[in-house]
Parts: structure tokens; C-alpha cells; sequence
């Protein structure tokens, strides 16, 4: 199990859940878990979210491996320039 911390407004579609643990061994796992056990997070994800692994922020990094020893943070996407 591994711990997912959600950023800003996540955290309401996800129960007011500040952290969860799920089964993963990539992001796109993360992604995917996270999607089926909330609902309601999925169209957020679906329109793009990024994660950061230990203080490096990922944007389509689908198959990057994590573990219990990272620290991983989903947030909205951040657009603009």
C-alpha cells in the first residue's frame, strides 16, 4: 500500500480525504485506482492531473515505478504561462 496525499480541491471529491492508501506500483496505477475507488475524482483526472514524487512534479509519467517510500502528492493540472 502506498500513501497519496490530495491537493486543494481533490480532497472534496475524494470524501474530504486528505490522504489515502491504495495498491500501486506506477502512476498510471495510482491514476486508475484512485478513479474507480472515487468516482467523482475521475472527470478531474480525466482532464489532467499531475503528480509529485518526492518534490518532482510529473505530468504524463504513466509508468513511473513508486513505492511505500515515496512521498506522492496529486494535484490539478496547472495550465498557463
Amino acid at each position: 500500500m502506498i500513501r497519496v496525499k490530495l491537493w486543494g480541491s481533490l480532497r472534496s471529491l475524494a470524501d474530504d480525504q486528505d490522504e489515502v492508501e491504495i495498491d500501486a506500483r506506477t502512476l498510471k496505477d495510482v491514476r486508475d485506482a484512485l478513479s474507480s475507488r472515487f468516482p467523482r475524482l475521475k472527470p478531474q483526472i480525466d482532464r489532467g492531473v499531475s503528480f509529485a514524487v518526492d518534490g518532482l512534479i510529473y505530468r504524463d509519467d504513466w509508468l513511473l515505478d513508486v513505492t511505500k517510500a515515496n512521498e506522492i502528492v496529486m494535484m490539478p493540472r496547472m495550465v498557463g504561462g
